[in-house]
């Protein structure tokens, strides 16, 4: 039996609480043993979640060994007119 709505949506909350992700469930009695998982682990403050959302998003912004992150040399033009510089097949750039 797949685990129901709102074994999902208490997981997350509970995830969310302890600052802690789970693995997806596959039945409601693995969903049950994930939530007595989250439960008897401490609950993080809002202000530090707030901190750890704001630490991954900045880093996520900022990396530079980023591989999707867009550059300056891949755009050329600006606003409507903009295009990308290069054509998949231009070769590797560097």
């Amino acid at each position: 039996m797949k685990p129901t709505p709102k074994q999902l949506a208490y997981l997350k909350k509970l995830a969310e609480q302890t600052g802690t992700s789970f693995t997806y469930p596959a039945t409601s009695g693995q969903a049950s043993a994930e939530i007595n998982r989250l439960k008897g682990r401490p609950r993080s403050s809002a202000a530090d979640r707030r901190r750890d959302e704001r630490a991954v998003q900045a880093d996520l912004q900022t990396r530079p060994d980023d591989a999707t992150a867009i550059r300056s040399s891949d755009v050329v033009g600006f606003g409507s007119s903009a295009r990308w510089a290069h054509r998949p097949d231009d070769g590797p750039r560097s």
